[in-house]
């Protein structure tokens, strides 16, 4: 039924008078009208009749009115709540702009006595988080979302619904390539994960917690995940469909990280597995796994094509003015280059590698010095004259870095085991002849 202050308000609001004082006295009336109310239920009914009447205006200063008023000690906790309650539910009524700063507003009013109205606070931030990411504004949504009070002791909240509010937030912030503010929270749902039973949650989870990696270059960790994730056997998980396209994706992905990670032992156990996965045979990128994990060495044309794949952190300008990409493949042309060489001068192995002699050089020492190559370097020195035969410096010669080759540490290996096997043979032979049962 509509009330004579809504006949009254509506009918100004038909004839455009542009009479705005005149519209808040009509609207003071009918507050002052609901205030006066006894019975709660009838309380209620009326301020939903005013509310609807705001929705419908799409009026900014009606609305501020109204959010004032049912924080102002006139309305009852219980009828405040309800009619909040309602009024963040209907939100996604407004013009977009109109609700943003609608939204903005309640919460600012809310703030002094947000205990109370925990609920209205999480549903208004969850609508306007929405109406953010319909715009693909992701980090203001995940902002909005991360406001929410996960922790209250107000309220009960189970984990399900905190594991799902952290991944939905470090999702957003993944859109924009936020890893700190991502890991973040993904590092909250890490406590919450490992008890979760819902799966579609679980999955996320994995492939944020890859995409974070992979954002902060720790690429062979990254790629182990994503290779993982590649590798689920079930096509539907709860009402989620995955398809064959995204797990291609996600093994594409797993080879991109393993080939732009750090050239050494580790990274050449991860090649060995995905050169050793058909699936890897179908991929557009197979080519340039094939050649990395053969220690082929990589050319330009070849290396350009590589990188047309990548993404914008995969290609980052490091502070000593290398690429993340052209690290990554002068690392691996170094350690090809020791499978060719027994030992090369630094300025021959630049022009192999196509960067100058000192940075071959600073590069092979530190990969010498990790373990990830095995060599050494030698720095001779000479001693320069001037013309009357007087001492006037000690020059360094051209260094050279010798290869060292694992052939003979391989061979030893061998013998080792060849000699362990022999032994164990001596002593089944021995418990056989002294009538002892030797298993077969």
């Amino acid at each position: 039924m509509v009330s004579e202050w809504t006949r009254e308000w509506l009918g100004l609001k038909k004839e455009g008078n542009g009479d705005d004082d005149k519209e808040m006295r009509v609207m003071e009336s009918a507050f002052a009208s609901a205030s006066a109310i006894t019975d709660q239920r009838q309380k209620i009914e009326q301020y939903k009749s005013i509310l609807a009447a705001v929705i419908s205006s799409n009026d900014i200063a009606q609305s501020r009115k109204f959010i004032d008023h049912m924080l102002s000690d006139d309305v009852p906790l219980v009828v405040s709540r309800q009619l909040l309650q309602t009024f963040a539910q209907e939100l996604g009524r407004l013009e977009p702009e109109i609700q943003k700063e609608i939204a903005h507003y309640t919460l600012a009013q809310i703030q002094p006595r947000v205990v109370s109205f925990e609920e209205q606070v999480l549903v208004i931030r969850e609508k306007l988080a929405e109406l953010y990411e319909s715009e693909k504004q992701w980090s203001k949504a995940a902002q909005m979302l991360s406001g929410i009070d996960l922790d209250s002791g107000m309220r009960v909240i189970d984990d399900a619904f905190r594991l799902s509010k952290c991944v939905q937030i470090a999702c957003l912030y993944l859109e924009d390539d936020d890893a700190v503010n991502a890991e973040a929270f993904i590092n909250k749902a890490s406590f919450l994960v490992s008890s979760s039973q819902h799966e579609v949650l679980n999955l996320k989870y994995k492939v944020c917690y890859a995409r974070i990696l992979d954002l902060k270059r720790k690429f062979l960790e990254a790629a182990l995940r994503y290779y993982d994730i590649s590798q689920i056997e079930k096509r539907k998980i709860g009402d989620e469909e995955i398809n064959e396209e995204a797990l291609e994706q996600t093994l594409s992905a797993a080879v991109t990280c393993t080939i732009l990670a750090a050239a050494g032992p580790q990274r050449s156990r991860v090649l060995a597995t995905l050169y050793k996965d058909e699936r890897c045979s179908k991929l557009k990128i197979y080519p340039i796994l094939q050649k990395v994990y053969l220690e082929r060495i990589l050319r330009k044309p070849e290396i350009d094509a590589f990188s047309e794949e990548l993404k914008p952190h995969q290609k980052a300008l490091l502070p000593d003015n290398f690429t993340v990409l052209d690290r990554a493949m002068i690392e691996h042309n170094l350690l090809s280059a020791s499978k060719l060489y027994t030992n090369i001068s630094f300025g021959e192995l630049g022009t192999l590698l196509g960067i100058p002699p000192h940075k071959a050089e600073k590069i092979a020492s530190r990969m010498i010095y990790e373990d990830r190559m095995r060599g050494s370097i030698d720095q001779e020195k000479g001693l320069g004259y001037d013309a009357g035969g007087e001492l006037l410096a000690v020059l360094r010669v051209e260094a050279v870095i010798h290869f060292d080759d694992d052939t003979e540490e391989l061979q030893r290996w061998d013998q080792q085991i060849v000699g362990l096997c022999q032994a164990l043979n001596d002593v089944l032979d021995s418990m056989a002849k002294k009538g002892f049962p030797v298993p077969v």
